[in-house]
């Protein structure tokens, strides 16, 4: 099956050089069908083939053609008659030939084959193929005599494989199969030898074996093991006698220092042939004592870097795929350091036959012309020779159409039944190539290939390319039209290819829609639609961020994604360029990724991949798993000393988070057992700590670590080490001293930890002595307090204290000298000249001389001032004995009293304070405030209003401050909009307590400003408001009403009633129609009595010729008011509120009328502008 396929999906292919076009011919086997083909060779074996003796020999040659070929085979160059070889098959349908060698010798079919595939249009030859069985020859026998060498002298140990094919690969081991070590002193040869540049004593062993593995047969053949014993000179000068005779004694010299010396290649100089794409392998091996190192430089020129390679610690070169350029001269260099020595190798490169273009098959209609070209390089030249179908050029039929210039055969006017197959030959002494390419003549119309209605889908801004793949004899010429076809697609931004594609570099949407191909030649035309649509680009709006988490905690990756809505998007998800893990913690919505329990495994870099069938986007961020490092291992104490320690750890794992800081702590099992306290912190880069130590402690530390995360858990504890006690190095802090009675001195001070006792029997030694009156020190040893008192001391005066700590190994060192105060007592004396100066109503400043230190008898505070305002000097205000007091710092004689009552009478005096308590007080002194401005009125009320006045009445201020002179009225009007009026001004005396106002406005609302007045100025201001009786009400109810919602809905939705009876009105007026309404209320037999119309929205017989006549059917009476009558027409009842009737669909009106108004509007043309309003007050109160 798979054979009738490719038979049915040739190959064409018309390749016009400077002449003429390409054409390729399709696969589709519908046009394929009826096209004839001259033969084209598919498959065969390589030129040298070598075969595996043990199987049988397959030697492949397939051909396709139209009709298919027929195949023949020559061997050494003459025809192989495979019928006469019962051992010999040709596969069906097949050149390939299959022997069977089952008792047979394969040497009788080695040999040079050929084959041959014809049918009528041409003949189509194979390479030469040559045939050789591989080989793999058994060793030969030979017995290796033992080698005895005297140590740094060089060794060469011959290999020498048996020649086979192809040849076999090298490499020594021992006899349990392992490879010998190699090194720059001991190497293998490319031919496989082993060098030694000098021996040593460990190089003596009895199984060097060197081996030879064929590839082809896999076999492996081995040397006879060869012995190889090292002696140094004195062994040499012990043995030589009694081995002289029966082995090859190969050192005659001492074991020296030696300049090195090539041992291949030898000489300064060599040459070396490779061909063009071989690889290019250069050997230098030296030997010397010490061993010489080996480098390697081209003289004229650098290394080509990616093909070259060094191998065999530097003593090979090796460039691979050579070209002409790695021609010339290489030079290795051996060195040791008593000299160096160098080689030079000189490399010419040589080229087999290689292809610059191989002919291609043409397709030419009759009567056109074509090229087949063959060029091929090669060094040196290759010769170019042409055969067709077989047989050389120069035998074949003349044919005047065509002409042979070297290397290009030219067709002009080919004819029908011209078609043939043509061999190119290129060969030199290196080698040969051979190339079959078909000139095949045809006629045929074009035909459009590329399916119809073919619908491509591209992606904004990137490259549209619409095919067009035809076929016809004459090559067709292809044209594009876009929709309506008003001109041809040529130019910007639309390329044409040779092949008939067509190209738009940056598809947009406008590109979008229906374009033809046209294909045209001589013989007819074919044209063929297919549809661009222009799609929007998959792009990433929201990528996710890189993410630092916490193990056990949540993590989500954001990928929002914009894409054409007429795609189909896929959303992937992958961890370091693989699949997500296969676990339920990993969930994935539509743009998210939701990781939930991060484990450290999780981290990785996370890539959210958004698929269309025509693009995708991907976006990539990493995730980070943290979490508190592992505590530190392997505590160890070294450089132990007295009072000091090192300590040193191994950090645990940081987890992705660097450890800022080591936080050291430490237990003491002597004094606080199973308590751990904070020793020091070192930086996170450091693993040691030198610790400071305190005696007499029982010491175990431990150590945290800490990251951005938190403190790890405490590693294992150290070992205990203890330090010895010793006496204290430090005495109490916190010394102090001071009295708690007139007669003591309490000295304190801060006990001391066991930490910091240094040794057993913690005590305290505490002195004291008078300042600047004791020499001597008076103390008193104590133990387990932390304070003593010292009674009988005089008042207040001045001690020195120390504290020193003491225990069973010694005394602490010298205490500081502290100095304190005995107790004090209350001040004994009141200060003197006490003096006040009134500054203004409100503030006076009093001073006073400061009272002698001594009298303080304590640490003086400050000064304290009572003071209290014994009366108002205005006989109405009540008397007041509210006392105050201030407080001044001791260095003040003098301070202020603010917040003074004016026109007032005030006491006070002055004392002084110390810890103790207060002084005696000085004597009273008396002061008076003068006048100042008045309070607030204590009230203002508005009573009696009227239409036109109004009464306020008021009260005195409560703080008159001084001697009322009068009052201030001020008022002004105030509108609805609360926009002010003029302002009026009245003076009221200060006996009065009411006034009347007259000539208001009525209807007016007032707004009031009131104040008292003294000698010194005008008080606080008391305002109120109020309005005149009838016209205020009014208002107050229609700003009520005019701002509530309901109203305000109500108001549009009569209006909008209005309107659509006006429009029906309309309607049915021009339609000139009636209802039924309208019917019934014509068969009322009162002309004179008729209320409204219901079918069309008229007063009795109204027309348009009536539209100034009183509305017939209507009562005006004489007072201007419109009464209720018998009728429930009335407009104004339609709009009234809680009405339930409705309009059916045709216009009449329908249901009950209700919800009449309880009041109706006044009629127009009696109503005064100027009169109050004659809504009914119980109406308008029912709405607010």
């Amino acid at each position: 099956m798979e054979r009738t396929r490719a038979r049915a999906t040739v190959f064409l292919m018309l390749f016009l050089g400077n002449l003429g076009n390409a054409l390729e011919v399709p696969l589709d086997p519908k046009v394929l069908e009826g096209l004839p083909q001259p033969p084209t060779i598919t498959h065969q074996s390589p030129k040298d083939f070598i075969i595996d003796p043990r199987e049988n020999i397959v030697i492949h040659c397939d051909a396709k053609g139209k009709p298919h070929p027929s195949f023949s085979w020559t061997r050494n160059g003459t025809h192989f008659d495979i019928d006469q070889d019962p051992k010999v098959t040709m596969r069906p349908h097949s050149g390939t030939l299959v022997v069977d060698i089952s008792g047979e010798k394969v040497e009788s079919y080695e040999g040079v084959y050929q084959c041959t595939a014809r049918n009528e249009h041409g003949t189509a030859v194979s390479n030469n193929i040559v045939i050789r069985q591989s080989r793999s020859p058994l060793w030969s026998k030979e017995r290796n005599e033992p080698i005895i060498v005297q140590e740094g002298v060089s060794l060469v140990l011959q290999c020498r494989p048996p020649a086979g094919l192809p040849p076999p690969i090298i490499f020594w081991m021992n006899i349990n199969f392992q490879r010998l070590p190699q090194s720059s002193r001991v190497s293998q040869a490319l031919n496989g030898d082993l060098y030694f540049s000098n021996v040593l004593k460990e190089d003596s062993r009895n199984d060097y074996i060197c081996y030879a593995r064929f590839p082809h047969t896999q076999t492996i053949q081995q040397k006879q093991p060869i012995t190889v014993t090292v002696l140094n000179l004195d062994a040499i000068n012990e043995t030589v006698a009694a081995l002289y005779n029966e082995t090859d004694f190969l050192s005659d010299g001492s074991a020296e220092e030696r300049r090195p010396t090539f041992l291949i290649p030898s000489g300064s100089s060599s040459s070396k042939m490779v061909l063009r794409g071989q690889v290019l392998e250069l050997e230098c091996i030296a030997e010397g004592l010490p061993t010489p190192e080996v480098s390697w430089s081209k003289v004229s020129g650098e290394f080509p870097a990616k093909r070259t390679s060094f191998l065999h610690f530097q003593k090979t070169l090796r460039i691979v795929d050579v070209s002409e350029a790695d021609a010339g001269e290489y030079r290795c260099t051996a060195r040791n350091r008593l000299a160096s020595v160098h080689h030079t190798i000189r490399v010419t490169v040589k080229a087999a036959p290689y292809w610059i273009s191989t002919p291609r098959n043409l397709v030419l209609a009759p009567r056109e012309r074509g090229n087949l070209i063959c060029r091929a390089s090669g060094t040196p030249k290759p010769t170019i020779t042409w055969a067709m179908n077989g047989i050389p050029i120069e035998n074949s039929p003349k044919d005047p159409s065509r002409k042979v210039e070297g290397d290009t055969i030219i067709f002009e006017e080919v004819q029908t039944g011209s078609s043939a197959v043509y061999q190119c030959h290129a060969s030199n002494e290196y080698g040969y190539l051979l190339s079959n390419a078909f000139v095949n003549v045809l006629s045929e119309t074009p035909r459009v290939l590329t399916p119809a209605n073919k619908v491509y889908q591209v992606i904004r801004n990137s490259r549209a390319l619409l095919d067009c793949s035809s076929f016809g004899s004459p090559i067709p010429k292809i044209t594009w039209f876009k929709d309506s076809r008003s001109s041809t697609l040529d130019g910007d931004p639309y390329v044409l290819h040779e092949n008939g594609t067509l190209e738009i570099h940056v598809a947009q949407a406008l590109n979008s829609g229906k374009y033809t191909c046209v294909a045209r030649n001589s013989l007819g035309i074919s044209e063929n639609h297919v549809y661009l649509e222009v799609k929007e680009p998959t792009r990433i709006l929201k990528q996710p961020e890189y993410k630092v988490v916490q193990r056990n905690r949540n993590v989500v990756f954001e990928c929002k994604v914009k894409h054409d809505p007429s795609l189909i998007p896929t959303m992937t998800w992958v961890k370091d360029n693989g699949e997500l893990p296969d676990d339920e913690r990993f969930v994935v919505d539509s743009d998210s990724l939701t990781i939930t329990d991060v484990t450290e495994n999780d981290a990785g870099t996370y890539t959210c991949i958004m698929i269309t069938t025509l693009d995708q986007d991907s976006a990539s961020a990493e995730l980070t798993v943290v979490e508190q490092p592992d505590p530190p291992t392997d505590l160890e104490l070294t450089d132990q000393k007295p009072r000091s320690v090192q300590l040193t750890w191994i950090p645990g794992d940081e987890h992705n988070s660097p450890i800022h800081m080591f936080v050291i702590q430490y237990s003491d099992s002597l004094h606080h057992h199973g308590h751990w306290h904070n020793l020091t912190v070192v930086p996170g880069t450091k693993t040691t700590a030198h610790l400071k130590l305190s005696p007499y402690v029982h010491y175990t530390f431990r150590v945290l670590a800490l990251n951005a995360v938190g403190l790890s858990n405490p590693s294992l504890p150290s070992r205990v080490y203890k330090t010895n006690p010793s006496a204290p190095d430090e005495n109490p802090s916190g010394v102090d001293g001071f009295g708690t009675e007139h007669d003591n001195l309490v000295i304190s001070w801060k006990p001391m930890s066991g930490h910091q006792a240094n040794g057993p029997g913690l005590q305290y030694k505490v002195m004291w002595r008078q300042k600047d009156v004791d020499k001597e020190w008076t103390s008193v040893t104590v133990a387990n307090v932390s304070k003593f008192m010292v009674s009988g001391t005089p008042t207040f005066t001045p001690y020195e204290v120390q504290v020193q700590a003491i225990n069973d190994y010694g005394i602490g060192p010298e205490p500081a000298v502290v100095t304190g105060h005995s107790g004090e007592d209350l001040p004994m004396q009141a200060p003197d000249n006490v003096q006040v100066l009134v500054l203004n109503s409100s503030l006076a400043e009093v001073h006073w001389e400061p009272v002698p230190p001594k009298t303080v008898r304590g640490r003086l505070k400050g000064y304290k001032v009572y003071y209290w305002r014994e009366r108002s000097l205005h006989k109405h205000n009540p008397h007041h004995v509210e006392q105050q007091v201030l407080t001044f710092s001791g260095n003040k004689s003098h301070g202020m009293l603010p917040g003074l009552q004016p026109y007032s009478l005030y006491l006070f005096n002055v004392r002084v304070f110390n810890s103790k308590g207060e002084g005696p007080a000085s004597s009273n002194q008396q002061f008076e405030t003068p006048e100042g401005v008045p309070g607030r009125p204590s009230f203002l009320r508005i009573t009696n209003p009227n239409l036109d006045s109004l009464t306020l009445e008021w009260g005195p201020p409560y703080d008159r401050n001084g001697r009322l002179t009068g009052y201030t009225l001020k008022y002004q009007t105030v509108n609805i909009s609360d926009v002010l009026g003029p302002v009026e001004e009245l003076a009221l005396p200060a006996n009065e307590t009411s006034v009347t106002l007259l000539n208001l406005k009525y209807s007016t609302r007032y707004k009031f400003y009131f104040n008292a007045k003294t000698g010194q100025g005008a008080g606080p201001v008391v305002t109120e408001e109020a309005a005149t009786i009838m016209d205020e009400a009014m208002a107050a109810r229609q700003v009520d009403i005019a701002t509530q919602g309901w109203f305000i809905g109500l108001m549009c939705a009569i209006a909008l009633l209005i309107l659509v009876l006006l429009i029906i009105c309309f309607i049915q007026r021009n339609k000139g129609g009636k209802y039924p309404v309208k019917e019934k209320e014509d068969a009322h037999t009162d002309p004179e009595f008729q209320p409204m119309k219901e079918d069309d929205c008229t007063f009795g017989e109204y027309s348009d010729t009536e539209d100034h006549k009183p509305l017939k059917g209507s009562r005006t009476p004489s007072n201007g008011t419109v009464h209720r009558d018998n009728s429930d027409d009335s407009l104004v009842d339609y709009g009234g509120d809680g009405g339930d009737g409705q309009f059916n669909e045709d216009g009449s009106f329908i249901g009950q009328y209700s919800g009449k108004s309880s009041a109706r509007d006044t009629a127009g043309g009696h109503e005064s502008s100027e009169a109050p309003s004659p809504v009914n007050t119980s109406a308008m109160n029912s709405f607010v």
